[in-house]
């Protein structure tokens, strides 16, 4: 399970450390791609097949459906974590995502997502989302802290 925050600088060949606490679980291959909200989804190869898995029951009669996966899997690409922990981000996911110099790379439960750090710090920061009105309404679902 992925959880924390983590903050990393690009190298000059636009390669970003990957923490050490993710990696072990992340392996050496993962898919990385178009997000939600102008981050990248990093997964693991056996989430991913999973992930795919589910995503082959949509129809293909189904426009919705087809669209769906057609956006979703064409942001994705197959990456590899080298020896020594740097994953190698293509070019049109940092435009995508606005990563230049500075990156958030957090946890969340089954998948690493990588930010640019003022994409995060202004989603952290958004007056819509309010996290103690958010957890109350979480509450009300059965997911009690």
């Amino acid at each position: 399970m992925f959880t924390g925050e983590y903050f990393h600088t690009f190298d000059v060949k636009s390669r970003v450390i990957i923490p050490s606490k993710f990696r072990d679980e992340l392996g050496d291959n993962v898919y990385i791609g178009k997000g939600l909200d102008k981050c990248l989804f990093v997964y693991p190869n056996k989430t991913w097949i999973e992930f795919s898995s589910k995503l082959k029951q949509l129809s293909v009669l189904s426009s919705e459906h087809r669209f769906f996966s057609r956006r979703f899997l064409s942001g994705f690409t197959e990456c590899n974590i080298d020896k020594q922990g740097r994953l190698l981000l293509p070019p049109n996911l940092r435009e995508y995502s606005d990563l230049k110099d500075e990156a958030v790379i957090i946890g969340v439960l089954d998948r690493v997502e990588i930010w640019s750090k003022k994409v995060w710090e202004d989603y952290s920061m958004d007056t819509e989302m309010n996290f103690e009105k958010i957890a109350e309404k979480m509450s009300e679902l059965g997911l009690d802290l």
